[in-house]
């Protein structure tokens, strides 16, 4: 029956998007091969990487496994998955995680017990992206291969363990409590690449058809957003009703008929615009620096030494003494005050501008919630400046020519920038408020991109 299903899908005519969809549905097999080469790539850049050696001074990424490892998963990997999730939603998930892949594998032996309330708190996204970015950054995760194994095998293991205990042949994990899945939600908001429900079509289907299995189990029937879409394919041509197809980037957030939901809005204020830029930009900061020698000097004045002690456990903080490079106790505070406090107040300093325009137009439909998502085009462009900033780190250690980068970074800004104050202009323009209320409402949904434009601008060109 699926064959046949198959083929009357193909026989019909379809556009090139469209044709993808179906490939990918018709390809499970050759998809899955796929996956289990990644998961073995994947665990030999997380695992072989800890137990080799410091790379030399005069060693390279093309001639040091350790670099290239390095190189590959941080600067290439993770930047590339952010820039797919942007373009084409989230095909990282879909079809290439191998976390994904090894939970729904398991999940077919487990126990497929039904899911706690608790689990299915829409929190956890969020909580967990806050929690794994600043333990991350506590045992430099970026840096050291041994601390990269701890964060992420630590999370490929929790996976698993939920694919044992919950569902069957689904991605629980993934649905739930994945550290990364709030920012491919928002992220794929802005995709131009999405699978399109035609409701209509669906409800009139009449023929023979194999069900889906929907792995983050998603109502297909229903989908109207891209946020938690997978991008697999398995539900391409389903009851002639689903299409893989092109739209535009800015269709999802104007549409009100899609939801403008809490969670998502504050995962992009508090999650990819305050702590992730506050993890990205925490090294460089003049003002840690000065506040981490302002406490150590008060700490050395009035005898209190035990701040200053840097015998922490590695799993704890960093502590590679064969690098020269430990983290002490008031090192540890310091971070933490920094990515907690900073970012949270820089989301909470963002949040006035989508907060003020929502009650000076005063629309049912306008919500505080709805302009902030406004701002994902920025949030975009900041997790993609952020992350290439580790790959920027190993081009220059190898001595490559970036002449090209200030550019670069310039472009990327202002077109996340650009994309904000367009969405946020189309939203004040369907408002129901007078001219005066949506000037104002304008100036608001300013403040929030002029924002985060100072904080790069600090970053790259001031610190």
């Amino acid at each position: 029956m699926a064959e046949h299903v198959i083929q009357f899908h193909a026989s019909r005519p379809q556009s090139r998007v469209a044709k993808i969809g179906l490939f990918l549905r018709n390809n499970r097999r050759s998809i899955i091969a796929v996956q289990w080469v990644i998961v073995v790539l994947y665990a030999a850049m997380v695992i072989i990487p800890a137990f080799l050696p410091l790379p030399a001074e005069d060693q390279h990424i093309w001639d040091n496994l350790r670099l290239f490892a390095q190189f590959c998963f941080w600067g290439l990997w993770w930047p590339g998955v952010m820039i797919a999730t942007v373009t084409m939603g989230r095909v990282w998930c879909g079809l290439f995680c191998p976390e994904g892949a090894i939970s729904e594998w398991v999940s077919q032996y487990g126990r497929g017990k039904a899911l706690p309330r608790w689990l299915k708190w829409t929190g956890w996204p969020f909580v967990a992206f806050v929690m794994t970015t600043v333990y991350g950054q506590l045992v430099s995760v970026y840096e050291y291969p041994q601390a990269a194994l701890l964060v992420l095998g630590g999370s490929t293991i929790a996976a698993i363990g939920i694919g044992l205990l919950y569902g069957r042949e689904k991605r629980i994990w993934c649905r739930y409590l994945c550290p990364a899945s709030g920012v491919f939600a928002v992220l794929a908001k802005i995709a131009p690449l999405h699978y399109k429900v035609d409701r209509d079509a669906w409800d009139k289907y009449q023929g023979d058809f194999e069900p889906v299995n929907c792995a983050p189990l998603l109502d297909v029937r229903r989908m109207t957003s891209a946020s938690e879409c997978h991008s697999c394919g398995r539900c391409a041509g389903q009851r002639d009703a689903v299409t893989y197809s092109a739209r535009s980037p800015f269709s999802e957030i104007l549409d009100f008929n899609n939801p403008a939901r809490t969670p998502d809005a504050l995962t992009l204020v508090y999650g990819v615009l305050g702590v992730a830029t506050a993890a990205f930009q925490w090294t460089l900061s003049p003002w840690l620096l000065s506040a981490k020698l302002a406490a150590a000097e008060w700490l050395v004045d009035h005898d209190h030494f035990a701040l200053l002690d840097n015998d922490v456990p590695w799993w704890l903080l960093t502590h590679y003494p064969e690098a020269s490079d430990l983290f002490t106790w008031l090192d540890g505070a310091l971070i933490l005050a920094y990515l907690l406090g900073g970012g949270f107040l820089l989301g909470s300093l963002l949040l006035i501008g989508p907060a003020l325009a929502a009650r000076l137009l005063k629309t049912e439909y306008l919500t505080w919630q709805r302009f902030t998502l406004a701002l994902t085009p920025l949030a975009a462009a900041s997790v993609i400046l952020g992350l290439s900033m580790l790959t920027v780190t190993h081009l220059k250690a190898e001595h490559l020519w970036l002449g090209w980068l200030p550019y670069f970074r310039i472009g990327l800004l202002t077109a996340g920038c650009l994309g904000s104050l367009w969405l946020a202009l189309q939203l004040i323009l369907r408002s129901t408020g007078k001219t005066g209320q949506k000037w104002n409402a304008g100036i608001a949904m300013l403040w929030p991109v002029g924002l985060m434009t100072t904080v790069w601008t600090l970053v790259f060109f001031v610190w």
